[in-house]
């Protein structure tokens, strides 16, 4: 399942409380930033606020930007055959953007062969289409990553995701309501106590782990070991996933799960260990792309990643609408 990472990355540079406040889109008051009475498991506690309201920078830009997860506006699932493509009714995958006639797809032993309309003004990895092409798929080990095509004057475009053995396009446009709604993110107080310095138990190489997603897929991961960390007097595991690129992938859930943040789970990443040890810190925690979009395809934490535990740290429930509460209500388009 390659196609989760976050969008984002730590970012270098001063950051101060306004500046921050202004990208984020809320207020950040300064019982926010306050300095937590535990010291930082790493750095001094200047140094772990710096890194902290960065990483949270980082996260909202991402999110904000023209194709990030909040201009997701479809996820349309497609057979083997041939496919009209384009935002008319009469086409096999009617668009939510689009001109009416976009091109033709053609899924065939699972390779994805896609023939823009000439008069579709359609661009493929930045280069006008022309004839035949075939898409390569989220799934891909191309360093360029998946397809990407592109229409309306390219503020909307489309990519073929594969999950276990289906496929579907991934439809985005920076026109996205999802994406001019977006209303900020809200986090718990920073806190250096819930930084940790984890071990890293491995496992034999070679093992996976079976992970469910939102679509009621089950699909195995890397499972390179499990992090082991304390709070409070008592010890805590969790199970780590590798998406490729050697960082431990961490999906959990915990008590406030469902209350003060998001029912289905976080996600959280941690650097590859290094003599058996790698930090864990839950500020980073955030919310799967499925709180702001009916048209993910997020997994869910493993019950073994269950925690036990109230980890008040990282994101908190998005208050913006609910998209799965209005695909219910007939409002998404998920084909």
């Amino acid at each position: 399942m390659p196609h989760i990472r976050p969008m984002f990355r730590r970012v270098g540079g001063p950051i101060t409380t306004a500046l921050l406040a202004g990208v984020l889109g809320v207020t950040i008051t300064a019982d926010a930033v306050a300095a937590p009475a535990a010291a930082p498991a790493k750095g001094t506690q200047a140094s772990f606020m710096q890194e902290t309201m960065q990483w949270r920078e980082g996260r909202v830009g991402r999110l904000r930007k023209p194709d990030g997860w909040l201009s997701l506006v479809g996820l349309h699932w497609i057979e083997p055959g041939v496919h009209h493509v384009g935002a008319a009714k009469a086409n096999d995958v009617q668009l939510n953007a689009g001109p009416a006639q976009l091109g033709t797809l053609t899924l065939k032993d699972g390779k994805v062969v896609f023939k823009a309309d000439p008069a579709a003004g359609v661009t493929i990895d930045h280069q006008p289409a022309t004839g035949d092409v075939a898409l390569r798929t989220d799934a891909t080990t191309d360093n360029r990553g998946p397809t990407i095509v592109a229409f309306n004057n390219g503020t909307a475009n489309f990519q073929v995701i594969e999950r276990g053995t289906k496929y579907a396009l991934r439809v985005k446009d920076a026109n996205a309501a999802t994406r001019s709604g977006f209303v900020g993110i809200d986090y718990f107080d920073a806190d250096p106590s819930w930084r940790f310095e984890a071990t890293f138990e491995p496992h034999p190489k070679g093992r996976t782990m079976p992970i469910a997603t939102v679509i009621n897929t089950v699909e195995p991961m890397a499972n390179p070991g499990v992090v082991v960390f304390r709070k409070d007097g008592k010890t805590y595991r969790l199970e780590a996933l590798d998406e490729g690129d050697g960082q431990l992938f961490l999906i959990f859930s915990d008590r406030t799960s469902g209350k003060t943040t998001y029912g289905a789970g976080r996600f959280l990443y941690a650097d590859a260990a290094k003599n058996g040890k790698t930090i864990v810190d839950f500020n980073q925690a955030y919310n799967p792309p499925c709180v702001f979009t009916h048209f993910a395809t997020c997994p869910l934490p493993p019950p073994e990643n269950r925690l036990d535990l109230s980890v008040t740290a990282g994101e908190k429930k998005y208050r913006g609408p609910d998209p799965h509460a209005a695909a219910d209500a007939g409002k998404g388009n998920k084909s």
